[in-house]
This record gives C-alpha cells, structure tokens and sequence, in this order.
C-alpha cells in the first residue's frame, strides 16, 4: 500500500507556502526601515535629532525585551500553532504601523495629542533610573507616539518572525531546510533595497516634501503582509488534513521546558552569536544611508534632467528585480548554458544598477545594493549547508567580513571623500560584501537551531533567541545615536556627522562574534551537536546514526 503524498510531499506546493511567508516577511521588513533613509528629512521636517532617532529606532523592540513579550509569543506559537499566530502577528503589525502613520502625519501637528504627548512620558519610573526608558524629556511629541507605535509593530514583527521559522521547519524539515530559509531571508531582504528607494521617493513625490507618505506607503504592504498569511493559513489547514497533525498542542506548556532550552550550552553559544551579529547590522541599516551621506562626496543632478526625475526611481527599481531574479533563478536552473547566461544578464544588470545609483548621485540608491549580492548568493549557501553542512564555519566566515566592512567604513571611506568615482566605488564593493556577510546567517544559523532542542519547544526556542536578539536591536540604534551625539558638536549638519566611532563600535561586535563562532566549532566538535553536518540527510546515513 502507498503512502498518499501531501501538500508537503509536492515540491511546487512546498516552496508556494515558503514564498506566501517571503513576501509578508517582505513588506515587514520595508516597514521596519521606512525611516531610515530619510533620518535627514525627520530633522529638518519634525526637529528629531540623532538622540529622537535612535530612541524612536530603538524602541521597536522595547516591548519584547523588558515586557518579554517574545516569550509569550514562542509559548503562544507553541500552544496555539502557526495559523493562528502568523494571523494574529499580521494585525499587529498593522496596528502598529497604523499609529506610526499618525505620529508623523499632518494631522498631528498641533493637535491635542501631540500636547499631551509633549506633556507628557518624560519620566518613566524604574526605567529611566535604569536608563532604559523609551522616552526623555525634550523628546520630540512626534518621535514618541511614533516610537509607541514602533513598539507595537515591533511585537507583530517578531512573533512573525519566529513564527515564518517554524513554519519553514514545518514544511522543509528533513529536506531543503536550509535553502528555504536562506531563500525566505534573501527575498525578505529586498524589503530593505525596496525601502532603500521608495521612502525617499514618497517622501519627495511631486516636490513637496510630506515624511508620512512614505510611512502610508509601509502601511498600504502591511495589509498585503496580512493577506498572505491569510492565504498561507488555509493551505497549512490543508496541509494538517491530510497529515492528522493537530495544530495546537497536546501538552500544556511548562516552565521546565524553557528551562530545558537554557540548559542547552550549545543555544547559548547560538544565541549569543545570533545577538553580536544581527546588532552590527541591523542598527546600521537604520543609519547607513545617512553614514554614506556623510562620508561621499554627492552632488544633485540639475533640475529637469532624468537623473532627478521620478521615473529614474521607477527604472532602477526595475533593474534591481532583474538582477535579483536572475541572480536567485541561477541557482536552481540545470543547464549549464541557461545557468551561466542568468548570470551574465545578472552582473550586466547590477552594473546597470550601480551606473544608475553613481549618476543620481543618491545616498539611498546606492546602499540599495546592499541585498542583492545576498539574493543571488544564499541559496547557494543554504544548498551547501544542507547537503555538506560547515554551519559553524560560514558563521565565523561571515563575522569576519563583517569586521572588515565596519573598519573599511569607518576608515577608507573617508579618505575618498572629494574623489565621488573612487568613493562610490569602495561604498558599493563594501555594501555588497556586507550583504553577503549578511546571507551566511540565517543559511546557517537558523537551521541549526531545530539541532539543538526538542521539536516540541522548538517555537519557545526561536523565540528566546529572538528575544535575547532584541536586547541588541533595542540597544544598539540607541547606543549609535548616543555616539554620534556625543562626537559631533551640537548643531551639526545632518549630512556632515562623523560616524568613525559608531562603525568601531560596531566592528568590535563583528570580532566577539567572531571569536563566539570560533568557541561554538569547538563546543560542536565536543558535544556532537551536529552544526558542521548537512541538514539532509541521506537514507544510508539516517539507518547509521540510528543505530548508534
């Protein structure tokens, strides 16, 4: 008797559930940035220093990290599943993204919230003692309400988070998990290039400046985020038809589990890596734009010309997907000739691309690059992982790159500042480096964690690592703006900040983690947890490691 296939069995139903999760990670991911190339605009339009910036930033995951909200999240996507969860973290996000929209919307200014909100929130109890307070005195009324919204946002995008990885190890485990997850991420990731483009566009359309149509832009894809999960919730209750697997869980959750997770030495390890790295990079982004402002010698193309129309916005979006497309397609494509000529229109593309970002002389455009590199090259790296493993190895590869690119920012940069070809040329080499440093993370990573914990607590342990993740990402766009505070004198122009010690900040990250991955090689080779061994595992090999 055969055994009857499922939704999961077919590899084309198998990789649509992974692309309905991509693109509502996609639109997130957009909204998560959506401020950050335009950190010049805020001040100038709603008066937010680099200290309101990085507190607003920063407040995105203030609630997972001292309200613990993420562990209930990892309890609730283990009790209630991921249907529910991907549904619930939808709306969040949406709300969130919602009273984001207000904060810096016309409507605020002088209204009677923004009063209150002036008046108000300037001293936090406990927190402020503690120096964690997500608001100060002085901090503009705007940049509060914002960053409450960002709060709630933030709790939407990370239970969305863990969630979109439990859904990948439901669908992919003991196949192609690697590459799916490297895949999801890759794509997720032109949210940021997306982002990178189109805020400044809105922001701009039509020669009026209007900071809020860039964040109405994030909302409109939010509600697209949401349809997907939507769509993804039905075809993962088909899913469960036909397997007799039940959504929620059978055991009660319990405390003991939790700490079954931290008892893991190999988690820590993993986690604490997770945090070094994802702090050295995501921080930055909220910034980088801004950085590349600084340190590049830019001038504006003449009014009326192409250079400075919006179409040209529109054309190097265009360029930027065939690049990506092409770039991922030649992964998966077995004819050599086919293969190869992807990759051809690929690189001609990029260069495209990058003509384009030098003639519009944009500080946006140009970091814009920063995913595609990653795009074409992490299913190629997701594919490695699982078919000959090296996890632990790709991590300490991918710290040292990152050391390199935060040190050639901070240092060589500078130095080509006055010669725009040769400045521009060393941002983009280094943009698409740290973009591939960027993909050797979650290829290697994030599978890796279903080796180290039971798979009934496998959501609580996404989650713990999410969280210990967010105290990072909540600290370190605070800690950026602080420095940069602290090294300019007061009144510096926006575009003239000096980001040397930020990036050396952020490069000492990138040589912990370094030495954190050197640690976790070792720590495998001990206890035989597995990270340098493929995911897929053949039959042969399965029957071995059985009977042992």
């Amino acid at each position: 008797m055969t055994e009857k296939l499922t939704l999961r069995d077919n590899a084309a139903f198998r990789w649509i559930a992974l692309l309905l999760l991509a693109l509502a990670m996609f639109c997130s991911y957009i909204f998560m940035d959506i401020l950050s190339p335009i950190k010049d605009l805020m001040q100038t339009e709603r008066g937010w220093d680099s200290l309101a910036f990085g507190t607003m930033q920063g407040a995105e995951t203030f609630l997972n990290v001292f309200v613990f909200f993420l562990i209930f999240a990892g309890i609730i996507l283990d009790k209630m599943g991921v249907r529910f969860t991907a549904i619930l973290s939808g709306g969040v996000m949406l709300l969130g993204a919602l009273i984001k929209w207000y904060a810096v919307s016309p409507s605020f200014i002088g209204s009677g919230l923004e009063t209150w909100f002036t008046n108000h929130l300037n001293y936090i109890p406990g927190f402020q003692e503690l120096g964690v307070a997500p608001f100060y005195e002085g901090m503009p009324a705007s940049a509060k309400l914002a960053a409450l919204g960002f709060m709630v946002f933030g709790c939407g995008v990370e239970m969305a988070g863990i969630t979109v990885s439990r859904g990948i190890v439901k669908w992919f485990k003991g196949r192609e998990m690697a590459l799916a997850m490297g895949s999801e991420m890759a794509l997720a990731r032109l949210g940021v290039a997306t982002c990178m483009i189109f805020s400044p566009y809105f922001a701009k359309l039509g020669g009026h400046v209007d900071v809020s149509r860039s964040v109405a832009f994030g909302v409109v894809l939010l509600c697209i985020a949401l349809m997907m999960f939507i769509v993804y919730f039905f075809m993962d209750k088909k899913l469960d038809a036909q397997t007799g697997e039940a959504e929620e869980k059978d055991d009660p959750f319990r405390i003991k589990d939790i700490g079954q997770i931290l008892s893991s030495g190999g988690f820590w390890l993993v986690a604490l890596l997770c945090v070094l790295y994802y702090s050295a990079i995501f921080p930055f982004q909220k910034y980088a734009v801004n950085m590349l402002q600084c340190n590049l010698t830019l001038t504006a193309p003449a009014e009326g010309s192409f250079w400075n129309s919006p179409a040209v916005t529109i054309v190097q979006y265009v360029i930027m997907l065939v690049v990506a497309a092409t770039a991922f397609a030649s992964n998966f494509s077995k004819k050599k000739g086919l293969k190869y000529s992807l990759l051809v229109v690929a690189i001609a593309a990029l260069v495209c691309y990058c003509y384009m970002g030098y003639m519009r002389q944009s500080a946006e455009a140009i970091f814009a690059v920063f995913p595609l590199l990653a795009v074409g090259i992490t299913p190629i790296l997701g594919n490695y992982v699982d078919h000959k493993g090296k996890a632990a190895s790709m991590l300490m590869i991918g710290s040292l790159l990152l050391i390199i690119c935060h040190l050639t920012f901070a240092f060589i940069l500078p130095m080509c500042k006055g010669n725009d070809i040769l400045g521009v040329t060393v941002a983009y080499i280094t943009i698409l480096v740290l973009g591939a440093s960027f993909s050797l993370v979650p290829a290697s990573l994030w599978p890796s964690v279903p080796k180290l914990v039971d798979a009934k607590v496998i959501g609580s342990a996404y989650a713990l690592i999410f969280w210990i993740q967010n105290i990072g990402l909540w600290l370190f766009p605070l800690l950026i703006g602080k420095v940069l505070d602290n090294t300019n004198p007061a009144g510096t122009d926006a575009t003239k900040l000096d980001y040397t010690w930020a990036l050396i900040m952020l490069a000492c990250l990138g040589i912990a983690a370094f030495i954190l991955g050197i640690v976790l090689k070792a720590w495998d080779k001990k206890k035989g947890l597995g990270l340098e061994l493929p995911n897929i595992v053949e039959e042969k090999d399965a029957k071995e490691i059985e009977n042992k």
